[in-house]
């Protein structure tokens, strides 16, 4: 098998070229370079990429941290962020927790061993006292806000979007409001500032009217059976997901009842299906938090920098 030893005596060159060569060192001159790479060319040979990387002191390759890797929210994620690092030729490692604490510490593990050039991290299992420390081995870019100045973060003012969305509820006429979110609160920050910003809006929450992992067309189903059948039902219903919203307007649709005329439906994401049957989302431009992501990763600087949200009114409201 031939070595960079070989190369330099076939093509006239010293070890050290061949060397800068395989790094893509700017400072060869272009003969050189071009009889280096004939000559690799005719010996057929294939660098270690390990190596290579190791002495380079980069591997162009981002983690990208999510629990689930089949859920829209960070589909729609994931999306921006292989956009944006494909445009920079950056490679994207995958990397699925399930929200668990040791499989997320071992993708914190490949960063420390410089198996990846750094983390973007979409949702945590850990606390960010946890998480925070590795960023001193390649940066982590957050995809929620992060007071830590070791991490950056491209985020959404998630209280805001919520109490907007909640404010456009009863701007409609809407007194008595139900929900649903993913991870009950005391793990998820989300769900915490639902809750903050519907007390903001309508005070203080019954607690009838909170329905918590709902994640799907099937638990959007649930949820309105949940809601509908209370002693006193909600007027509108304000889904954590399209697909949540689609499984109410089902379940309301199927019953006979009217959307919006018997109740309204607002829903989050701005997915196909809610374009398809007209409903209102809020829009928390999740493609362009996945492209920031990798612009704040790339940047070599710690920043935190607000992607906006925004209503779109359809006919379920």
């Amino acid at each position: 098998m031939s070595n960079i030893k070989d190369i330099a005596k076939l093509a006239g060159v010293s070890v050290t070229t061949v060397s800068r060569v395989l790094n893509e060192h700017p400072y060869v001159a272009e003969e050189k370079r071009k009889r280096v790479q004939e000559v690799m060319a005719e010996l057929d040979y294939s660098p270690n990429r390990n190596a290579v990387d190791l002495s380079r002191g980069r591997t162009n390759t981002i983690g990208f941290v999510l629990p689930y890797n089949d859920h829209p929210w960070f589909d729609k994620v994931m999306n921006g962020v292989l956009e944006a690092a494909f445009a920079k030729c950056y490679s994207v490692v995958i990397c699925p927790t399930g929200y668990d604490r040791a499989e997320e510490e071992r993708y914190l593990r490949m960063l420390k061993t410089k198996r990846i050039d750094g983390l973007i991290i979409a949702s945590r299992a850990n606390d960010w006292k946890t998480i925070a420390p590795y960023a001193n081995y390649g940066p982590i870019v957050a995809c929620e806000y992060i007071n830590d100045p070791l991490i950056s973060c491209a985020y959404v003012d998630q209280f805001q979007a919520y109490t907007d969305g909640f404010q456009a509820l009863k701007d409609a006429g809407h007194g008595r409001v139900g929900f649903t979110a993913g991870r009950a609160e005391q793990w998820s920050n989300s769900t915490k500032l639902k809750i903050m910003a519907y007390e903001a809006v309508f005070g203080e929450l019954d607690a009838g009217l909170i329905l918590q992992d709902c994640y799907d067309v099937a638990d959007g189903k649930r949820a309105a059976e949940s809601f509908l059948t209370l002693a006193e039902p909600p007027t509108a219903m304000y889904a954590n997901g399209d697909e949540v919203a689609a499984g109410m307007h089902y379940y309301v649709t199927h019953r006979g009842l009217d959307v919006p005329r018997d109740i309204a439906i607002l829903g989050e994401e701005n997915l196909a299906i809610a374009d398809v049957l007209d409903i209102s989302t809020v829009d928390k431009n999740l493609r362009e938090i996945g492209k920031c992501a990798v612009e704040l990763f790339l940047s070599g600087k710690v920043e935190k920098k607000l992607v906006q949200h925004k209503i779109i009114m359809r006919n379920s409201i």
